[in-house]
């Protein structure tokens, strides 16, 4: 009998810190002590055929536009011990080519996403709900970085977003839920050092109460 893997949940709005404070956080453990399933590799595939206006207006930030189903069906096969094998989300870059992710089960597994505190089902399950978060000016400077430098988004795309799906959606759907967190994580520093040092001290108490590590 598989013995349920202890399961972290980690949420944050854009441009809060999430993916850097998920990579700081992985690497406190070895890799067959946790894994990681993330809501971005659930979006229902829609941008194929959209036009570059249409794909602007098209609001990715609701609970609709992921495949909530398959979420959480991957969820309970890494409970039962199995693993799950899914492609991953290019942000709708038609040049980039998915690879095909291998997520296998292990002691800790986390799910992270906007909408897993929103996610009943997904929520239930959850041991340690940990909340990212950034003030707004912070937090669009950074989307700001992200969306023109990487995916190659342009200012006025990005603003439209920001204001009219980025920010109505984080309010609705993740900061209610900020207060029930069993964690709150305020990440508007630029030092790399300070994040490193939260996820140490989560890890540090996860490994003793789990794993029985001084």
């Amino acid at each position: 009998m598989v013995k349920a893997p202890f399961i972290i949940g980690i949420a944050g709005g854009s441009g809060s810190g999430k993916t850097f404070f998920l990579k700081c956080f992985q690497e406190h453990f070895a890799a067959d002590e946790i894994c990681l399933l993330s809501q971005d590799d659930y979006y229902f595939p829609v941008a194929a055929g959209m036009t570059r206006e249409e794909n602007t207006l098209y609001n990715f930030d609701l609970p609709e536009t992921i495949d909530r189903k398959q979420f959480m069906a991957d969820i309970e096969h890494l409970i039962a011990g199995n693993t799950v094998y899914k492609k991953e989300y290019t942000f709708n870059n038609p040049d980039a080519v998915p690879k095909m992710l291998e997520i296998k089960p292990a002691p800790i597994l986390i799910i992270e996403g906007l909408f897993i505190f929103h996610f009943e089902e997904i929520a239930q399950k959850l041991d340690l709900k940990i909340f990212i978060e950034a003030d707004e000016p912070i937090a669009l400077s950074r989307r700001l970085k992200r969306d023109l430098h990487e995916r190659g988004y342009d200012h006025e795309d990005v603003m439209y977003r920001w204001h009219n799906h980025v920010m109505p959606a984080y309010q609705q759907y993740l900061l209610p839920y900020r207060d029930q967190s069993h964690r709150h994580v305020a990440n508007n520093t630029q030092v790399a050092d300070d994040i490193i040092e939260v996820t140490k001290v989560i890890s540090d108490e996860l490994k003793r109460n789990l794993f029985g590590a001084r």
